[in-house]
């Protein structure tokens, strides 16, 4: 069901802001020297206000990436600042060629989403049910009914009513 409470689900869905980046190694004596810095700074990230969860990902061959969210955009930003982060990012972009590439997204996210189940919030609506319409998209007032095969009746009660 849309909402805008997400209290009642995961840290991630909680967050407000969400980075994505990865870097691309120059191999494995590379990551070794790495290992340290990146503890750090996980363990400073973990602490901040505003940090929600991160996970990392790998890409053959020597490619680490990180997804982590943040409450918004200022914790977010609050992290990127930190003396842990700036020094890992000269130690990337030194002359000594510890990386081919890498890069950095900031996604923010919508107040409205939806939650179901035991992640709904709101009050007596711990149940799993569908949106009745899909999202508008482009220039649509309103969008597609998500079961086209309803009667008109049905169509007509209002979101999320039984």
């Amino acid at each position: 069901m849309r909402t805008t409470d997400f209290s009642a689900a995961p840290p991630q869905a909680q967050a407000g802001a969400m980075f994505v980046g990865a870097t691309k190694y120059k191999g494995i004596h590379a990551w070794l020297r790495l290992t340290l810095t990146w503890m750090r700074m996980v363990k400073l990230m973990k602490g901040l206000p505003g940090y929600r969860w991160h996970k990392v990902y790998w890409e053959f061959p020597f490619t680490l990436g990180t997804i982590a969210m943040f409450e918004d955009q200022d914790a977010l930003m609050r992290f990127a600042r930190g003396k842990e982060h700036r020094k890992l990012m000269r130690w990337i972009t030194s002359g000594e060629r510890n990386a081919d590439g890498g890069y950095i997204r900031v996604f923010l996210a919508k107040d409205e989403g939806y939650t179901n189940g035991v992640w709904r919030a709101e009050p007596g609506e711990q149940f799993m049910q569908h949106i009745e319409r899909f999202t508008a998209v482009g220039d649509e007032a309103h969008g597609p009914y998500v079961d086209p095969a309803l009667t008109k009746a049905e169509h007509q009660r209002p979101e999320g009513g039984a």
